[in-house]
């Protein structure tokens, strides 16, 4: 099964483009590629796949190419299994044919962005299919990479997961850090109320049902379950029922998933799936 087609729509070229670039530029130093460079000839053309070597779901051939054809605009990079497929061990993904040595420049960089987001695409199709037949969604966190944020992100997509607040700005989120320095809730969410424009929701981090009741008495748009028993979880679903979101978090894994989604949240939000999924391993070979 693959994710549905608008979610795995790319980040546009602009915002992920000079992430690339400088990836290269790390890569290339001083000096660029010198092995490249002197062991083959200028007139060497080939052709080279990228496959994956266990089964996945895929996600960032659009940095590959991008990391390609920032090398070397001749490179030609044709797709077999796009983003948001699942690929089985053998599969080729994209074929890609120009300069040897220019391909062979792009490589690691190329693979360095496709391996850990076909890893996180990956575990989040895991994560989605263990829940397939309620109604909770999937969602990933803010514990990204610093500077791969966006394209996680997209990677959650690719995997069939929904996208968290992207940052600070998109949306309020009062955690218990919050609570404790703004003299608690209703406080917290009185002078958010007082300052923020209409279309941007709020959503308060709980850690009780006695918390959970004064959020929901002030009005909180979302209210995130942390780290609560299953029981807890049941309980507040039939407290917050028409009054507000619910969101679980915490003890979230292939193994218990099912049950989380069962007590009736609306999302379950993992930071796993971003920074700690493991890599997918996918090989370019000529």
């Amino acid at each position: 099964m693959s994710a549905a087609l608008g979610f795995t729509r790319p980040p546009p070229r602009l915002l992920i483009e000079p992430q690339i670039r400088a990836a290269l530029q790390e890569d290339l130093g001083r000096a660029g590629d010198i092995t490249s460079q002197l062991a083959i000839a200028k007139d060497v053309q080939a052709t080279a796949r990228l496959a994956a070597r266990k089964p996945g779901r895929i996600a960032g051939l659009i940095c590959a190419e991008i990391a390609f054809r920032l090398v070397d605009a001749s490179v030609t990079f044709d797709i077999a299994l796009p983003d948001g497929s699942d690929a089985a061990a053998g599969s080729v993904l994209a074929t890609i044919s120009g300069p040897a040595a220019s391909l062979l420049t792009a490589e690691r960089v190329a693979l360095n962005y496709l391996g850990p987001l076909s890893g996180t695409a990956t575990l989040t199709a895991a994560l989605v299919a263990a829940v397939e037949g309620t109604q909770a969604r999937i969602v990933c966190t803010r514990k990204t990479i610093p500077g791969l944020r966006i394209l996680q992100k997209y990677a959650v997509r690719c995997g069939g997961g929904f996208n968290h607040r992207f940052g600070l700005d998109d949306a309020a989120m009062i955690k218990d850090n919050h609570i404790q320095a703004a003299g608690g809730i209703a406080a917290a969410l009185a002078r958010l109320r007082a300052g923020l424009g209409h279309m941007v929701k709020i959503e308060v981090e709980v850690d009780t049902l006695v918390q959970l009741e004064e959020a929901l008495a002030h009005g909180a748009d979302t209210i995130l379950l942390d780290n609560m028993t299953l029981n807890d979880m049941r309980r507040a679903v039939a407290l917050a029922k028409g009054k507000a979101v619910l969101e679980a978090s915490g003890n979230v894994t292939l193994q218990t998933v099912r049950a989380i989604a069962e007590t009736g949240v609306d999302y379950i939000s993992s930071g796993a799936i971003t920074h700690s999924a493991p890599n997918l391993d996918i090989g370019l070979d000529f």
